[in-house]
């Protein structure tokens, strides 16, 4: 960011100085400190982040933003109410400032990686920034907003919600040009009360900027209602086949592109690199053939997605093409390593029951007639409707016909039952942390496991708070772990 203390205190109603100073960073951790940072106290469970100010000031923060006084810091303090907020509104006045055309990115499933993969696409055109990871909250994605240098061409910020309100705080800072909804799930029910999630994923489109659209999957007709009710000018992409802006199918030939149809396309199959998709695409008639770094079906509607925005950003197809080609996955999102006969997918990053059930359908067909074993985590935060998606998705796992089952943490007695609801009879087995997932694994492998000849294919998947990777790890890495 390029901004003044000046800038800043009249945007938030607060005193000027008599002499200005040059903000370009705005930190929340006191050891990111430097000459020109603004450093943002956050009120925390475990920390205070008033009670490291004199930290940030040792290691030169110029300027400090609080919820109190501070007498004696030592530099100037805008004192503001709630400093979350104030943050947001910092970003915002920088939003303001810059010529980037801002897309919003979210979703049930997937959107991290949408992101990653967009701002690689978009890169190919002009500069690009996005926000790191899953920094997507009322404070992750304002301090990546206002990390920019704002020279980019585009800016693709990812907003992630958990509770009531949360997508209208951020959609009011980022004010999208485009607002893009992937999909929509069962996902943070815990905390987004009786409205349901499409309600509150629309959110994003109620605070686009003058002259924004939303594009919105059509697959999911709840959140195309929702996303009409706000009013905002909707573009359509689906990967169903619907006859509708942009469209997707998967497998076999491409159905013709409808006469409304601006994009289209088609998973082809397997590239070469056995870890990237062949798919088609048809924009505005314009028909090409692209690999791109997903699998299958639902890597269809991540194809599509990306290709609308670049479409409408003024992408040409050769672009989308040459960016998609050289894009990449971000870590723990179905990332591939052989180790033997064996192929085990890491998408242990997190969990809903949205993505569960496609990451388990991409890898039981990775697998195609060898062994297929899951190893599965807990679905957090779902609330009131745990119980009945875990026991849902053990149904959905007896259809896959896995192996065997690996699961840690709570609701394996819901997983169970819809295991047997479903008419599996195979191995099953909670684990408890990395050792007796290793005990367990090393049974299968002089057991059930001995004779098999071709291999298999293991997926590692469940919320964040399970830490599958560590699982993972006794497998790839076991001289590391036992380290």
């Amino acid at each position: 960011m390029r901004l003044t203390y000046n800038e800043i205190a009249a945007h938030l109603g607060l005193s000027a100085l008599d002499g200005d100073i040059a903000l370009t960073a705005a930190i929340t951790d006191s050891r990111e400190a430097a000459p020109g940072a603004l450093f943002v106290c956050i009120p925390g469970s475990r920390v205070d982040g008033h009670d490291f100010v004199p930290a940030a000031v040792a290691l030169g923060a110029s300027a400090v933003l609080a919820s109190r006084p501070l007498p004696g810091a030592g530099v100037p303090v805008l004192v503001v109410e709630d400093t979350v907020k104030a943050l947001g509104g910092i970003a915002a006045l920088w939003r303001d400032k810059t010529r980037a055309k801002v897309v919003g990115v979210t979703g049930t499933a997937g959107k991290t990686t949408l992101k990653e993969v967009l701002a690689q696409v978009l890169a190919v055109r002009g500069k690009s920034a996005k926000n790191a990871l899953n920094n997507n909250n009322q404070i992750g994605m304002p301090r990546a907003m206002l990390a920019t240098d704002g020279d980019e061409d585009f800016w693709v910020m990812e907003a992630g919600i958990s509770h009531e309100g949360d997508m209208e705080e951020l959609s009011s800072v980022l004010r999208p040009d485009i607002g893009l909804i992937l999909n929509v799930g069962a996902g943070h029910t815990e905390g987004l009360g009786k409205k349901g999630v499409a309600w509150h994923k629309s959110r994003l489109l109620t605070n686009l900027k003058p002259g924004g659209i939303g594009l919105v999957c059509a697959d999911y007709p709840e959140l195309v209602r929702e996303a009409r009710a706000t009013g905002a000018e909707l573009h359509f992409f689906s990967a169903s086949g619907r006859a509708v802006e942009y469209r997707a199918s998967y497998a076999g030939p491409a159905p013709a592109a409808s006469a409304a149809a601006d994009a289209s396309a088609a998973a082809a199959g397997d590239a070469p690199d056995d870890r990237r998709g062949l798919y088609h695409l048809w924009l505005d008639g314009t028909r090409c053939v692209v690999t791109a770094p997903f699998r299958g079906e639902y890597g269809a509607e991540n194809v599509i997605a990306v290709a609308a925005v670049a479409h409408k950003l003024g992408l040409s197809a050769a672009e989308i093409a040459q960016g998609l080609s050289q894009s990449s996955l971000p870590v723990q999102r179905f990332n591939q390593t052989r180790v033997g006969k064996w192929l085990f997918i890491d998408d242990t990053y997190n969990a809903n029951p949205l993505s569960m059930r496609r990451m388990l359908d991409a890898a039981a067909e990775r697998a195609a007639g060898r062994l297929f074993v899951p190893v599965l985590g807990e679905m957090l935060e779902l609330g009131s409707q745990a119980a009945e998606e875990h026991e849902a998705l053990g149904r959905h796992l007896a259809d896959l016909k896995p192996a065997a089952i690996f699961w840690k943490g709570g609701h394996g007695e819901n997983i169970r039952a819809g295991l047997t609801c479903g008419g599996y009879t195979g191995p099953w087995f909670e684990v408890y942390d990395a050792a007796s997932f290793a005990s367990a694994w090393a049974e299968l492998s002089q057991g059930a496991f001995a004779d098999c000849k071709t291999g298999g294919v293991a997926l590692f998947k469940g919320s964040r708070g399970n830490r599958l990777e560590c699982l993972l790890q006794t497998l790839t890495e076991p001289e590391a772990v036992r380290g």
